[in-house]
C-alpha cells in the first residue's frame, strides 16, 4: 500500500538527501528560485524557457496492447534554441512540477507515496495546492471530473503498484468519456525494472487498453519533452487519459532542460463544402434530429445550436449524460437518449427521423441503447472534432471533421426555409418529453421525483450536480432540468463511486457555486469516506444519498432474468446522517417528501459539507418499475 514499508530492505533503499548534480552544475539551488516568477493570482504557471520548440510529427504512439492514439502526437525538437537566461538545474521532481504546471493544470490530487516524494516536495516548494484524498480511486476521479469541467487535463499523482491499480477506474472513465487527464505514477528505480521489484508493474501492459498513451521517463533531461507529449496526446483529437510513469531515481536526478509547451489541440474550421452539404440535408429533411454533446462543447456552442434549432423548428436530443449541453427548458429540447431515457423518444429517433445529426458526440453504446442507430447510418451525419471517431463503422452518410465552435457559428447564421413538417415533428417530440417528465403518480411517502423537481426549483442555474451510476440516477436525469453547460458531472461509462469525488472537484474549482452530489446507497459507500477529505479541505458539497437498501440496478436485472432469486444485491446500511456527522459534516435524515425542502435549505446554509439521507421505498426500482 502507498507509503508502506514491507521489510527492512525498503529502509535500506530509502532516500537520503537529494543527489548532487555533476560538478559542472554545482550545488542545487533552492527550488523556490525556479518558481520565483509565479503569478500571485494562480501560482501555477511556472517560468517557461524562451524559444522552446515543439514541432509536429506524423507518428502515432502505441504501447504493447494499447490502441493507437487518434491523432498525431507532438515530437519535441531535438535541438532546442538557446533560452534567454540560463535554466538552473533542479531535481527531476521539480522539473516535472514546473513542466506540468506550465500547461495550466486546473487541479492536483494525490494519495502520497514514497515513489514520488521529490514531486511532492517540489509542489510544496512551488506553493501549489494539492488535495490528498483517502483513496486513489477518489483522487483520480476528482482529476477526471476537473477535466470534464474545465476541458484541461488535471494531474493525479499515485504511487506504484497498488496505488496505480486503485486509480485505474478513472482511466477507463476518462477514456470512454473523452476527458483529458494525466495520471503520474511513481515507479521503481531504473536499475530494478524487470526484476519484479517491490510494487513494480508494467504500466504499458496494464493500462495500454484504457489510456491513449503510457509514457515512461527514462532520463531527467527528457522530462520536458515527455510532459509536452503527454499533454498534447491528452487534449488532441478525442481527449483522454495519459499515464506518465516516472522512476523514483529519475526524480532525484538533476536537469537543466528547459520547459517545453505542447501546441494547442486545434480542430479545423468547418469547410465550406461541408457547411453546404450539412445545411442542404437539414433544409430537405422533414423529421431531423440534432443529437448534442461531446468533447469540445461549450456554453457558446450550446447557445448557438439552440438559437438555430429554435428558429428552424429542429428537435435537440442530448447524448447520454450530456444533458447540460443545451438548456433543457428550450422548446427544441426533447430529452436525452440512453440508459433510463424515454423509450418513445428512442423509437421515434431510430425509426421515424429522416435525418440524424450527431453534433459532437459519439453514437456510443449507452446513447443508442446497444447501437440501435447503426441501421440508420445511411441517414446519419457525424460531426466531430476527433477524426478517429469519424472512421468507426458503420459509415455515416456524411462525416464532418471540424471544431464544434465553427459548426455552431455556421448554424447560428444559417436560415432554413420554413417547414410545417419540421414544426409538427418538433412539437411531437417535445410532447413526448413533457409526458416523460410528468410525475409517475405513485402514492409514495417519499417521492424521489418530487425531490428532484424541488432541487431544480431551489438551486441556481449554475449549480453543479454530480452523480455516479445506479438506478437512482434515472430520477435525476428524468426530473431535473439542466440549464447551463458545465453543470452536470456524471460517468458515461457507468462507474459507481464517481459522484462524491466529482462533487469535491467541483467544490474545489468553484467554491462560489452550489454543488450537489446525488448518490445511491451502494454508490455512495464506494467513496463515502471522502467526506473526510471534504471536511479537511473545507469543500462545500451537499450529498444526497438515496437509500433503498439494495443495489437497485442489479436487482432490477436480477428480477427480470431470474425472478425471485435474490442474491448479493441486498445492503445493510449504516445510519448515513450519523456517518456524516462522525466526519464533522452535517447529517440530516428525510423520510417524507414534505421534509426535503427544509433539509435542503439547512444544508445550503451550512458552512461545510452536508449529507441528506433519503429513505426511499425499496419496491420502487425505477420511476416506472415496482417490485410488487
Amino acid at each position: 500500500m502507498p507509503g508502506s514499508l514491507p521489510n527492512q530492505r525498503s529502509l535500506h533503499r530509502s532516500r537520503g538527501p537529494p543527489r548532487r548534480c555533476p560538478a559542472t552544475h554545482g550545488e542545487m539551488p533552492s527550488r523556490r528560485e525556479n518558481f520565483r516568477h509565479l503569478p500571485a493570482q494562480a501560482r501555477l504557471i511556472q517560468p517557461i524557457a524562451a524559444r522552446a520548440v515543439i514541432i509536429w510529427g506524423e507518428r502515432h504512439i502505441t504501447d504493447p496492447g494499447s490502441r493507437p492514439v487518434e491523432s498525431s502526437a507532438p515530437t519535441v525538437s531535438s535541438v532546442t534554441a538557446e533560452p534567454e537566461g540560463e535554466v538552473k538545474a533542479r531535481t527531476g521532481g521539480a522539473a516535472l512540477v514546473e513542466c506540468l504546471a506550465a500547461h495550466d493544470v486546473p487541479l492536483w490530487t494525490c494519495v502520497p507515496g514514497e515513489s514520488f516524494l521529490p514531486v511532492l516536495d517540489a509542489l510544496w516548494e512551488a506553493g501549489v495546492a494539492v488535495i490528498n484524498t483517502r483513496h486513489e480511486a477518489a483522487a483520480a476521479n476528482m482529476a477526471e471530473a476537473a477535466g470534464k469541467l474545465t476541458g484541461r487535463a488535471a494531474v493525479c499523482l499515485v504511487t506504484r503498484g497498488p496505488g496505480a491499480s486503485h486509480a485505474s477506474i478513472a482511466l477507463h472513465t476518462a477514456y470512454q468519456d473523452g476527458t483529458p487527464l494525466v495520471l503520474l505514477v511513481g515507479q521503481v528505480d531504473r536499475e530494478l525494472l524487470g526484476r519484479d521489484a517491490f510494487q513494480e508493474m508494467d504500466y504499458a501492459l496494464v493500462f495500454g487498453a484504457s489510456a491513449k498513451a503510457v509514457l515512461t521517463v527514462d532520463d531527467a533531461d527528457r522530462i520536458p519533452k515527455l510532459v509536452a507529449q503527454a499533454m498534447q496526446v491528452a487534449h488532441s483529437g478525442r481527449p483522454g487519459p495519459v499515464v506518465l510513469v516516472v522512476p523514483e531515481d529519475v526524480q532525484y536526478d538533476r536537469t537543466a532542460a528547459p520547459v517545453l509547451i505542447a501546441p494547442p489541440a486545434i480542430a479545423p474550421a468547418l469547410a465550406e463544402t461541408d457547411r453546404a452539404a450539412l445545411l442542404e440535408r437539414l433544409a430537405q429533411a422533414e423529421r431531423p434530429v440534432l443529437i448534442v454533446g461531446g468533447p469540445g462543447w461549450s456554453q457558446s456552442v450550446g447557445d448557438d445550436v439552440t438559437a438555430f434549432a429554435e428558429r428552424a423548428d429542429i428537435p435537440l436530443a442530448a447524448a447520454f449524460r450530456w444533458q447540460d449541453a443545451v438548456d433543457n427548458a428550450s422548446a427544441s429540447y426533447v430529452g436525452y437518449l440512453g440508459l433510463g431515457g424515454s423509450r418513445d423518444l428512442r423509437t421515434l429517433v431510430t425509426e421515424d427521423a429522416d435525418l440524424i445529426v450527431a453534433l459532437g458526440p459519439r453514437l456510443d453504446d449507452p446513447t443508442t441503447d446497444g447501437y440501435q442507430l447503426d441501421a440508420a447510418a445511411g441517414r446519419t451525419v457525424l460531426v466531430s472534432q476527433a477524426p478517429g471517431d469519424l472512421g468507426r463503422p458503420p459509415a455515416p452518410a456524411l462525416a464532418i471533421h471540424a471544431s464544434l465552435e465553427s459548426v455552431a457559428a455556421a448554424l447560428r447564421e444559417a436560415e432554413l426555409p420554413p417547414s410545417a413538417d419540421r414544426k409538427a415533428w418538433r412539437a411531437r417530440l417535445r410532447a413526448v418529453q413533457d409526458r416523460f417528465r410528468a410525475p409517475a403518480g405513485h402514492d409514495l411517502t417519499l417521492d424521489t421525483a418530487a425531490v428532484m423537481a424541488h432541487l431544480r426549483e431551489a438551486l441556481p442555474t449554475d449549480a453543479i450536480v454530480t452523480n455516479g451510476a445506479g438506478n437512482y440516477a434515472i430520477w435525476l436525469q428524468r426530473f431535473f432540468e439542466f440549464r447551463r453547460f458545465g453543470t452536470q458531472l456524471a460517468p458515461r461509462n457507468g462507474a459507481m463511486g464517481y459522484g462524491v469525488p466529482a462533487g469535491l472537484a467541483a467544490a474545489a474549482l468553484h467554491p462560489d457555486r452550489t454543488v450537489v452530489t446525488v448518490a445511491g446507497d451502494g454508490c455512495f459507500l464506494m467513496s463515502g469516506n471522502e467526506l473526510a477529505t471534504a471536511v479537511q479541505f473545507g469543500l462545500n458539497v451537499i450529498v444526497i444519498v438515496v437509500n433503498n437498501g439494495m443495489l437497485g440496478t442489479i436487482r432490477m436485472h436480477q428480477e427480470r432474468a431470474f425472478p425471485g432469486h435474490v442474491i448479493a444485491t441486498e445492503l445493510r446500511n449504516p445510519d448515513f446522517a450519523a456517518y456524516a456527522a462522525s466526519f464533522g459534516a452535517l447529517g440530516l435524515l428525510v423520510e417524507r417528501t414534505e421534509e426535503f425542502p427544509a433539509a435542503l435549505a439547512r444544508a445550503r446554509a451550512h458552512q461545510g459539507p452536508a449529507l441528506i439521507e433519503l429513505r426511499t421505498d425499496p419496491d420502487q426500482l425505477s420511476p416506472d418499475l415496482r417490485l410488487s
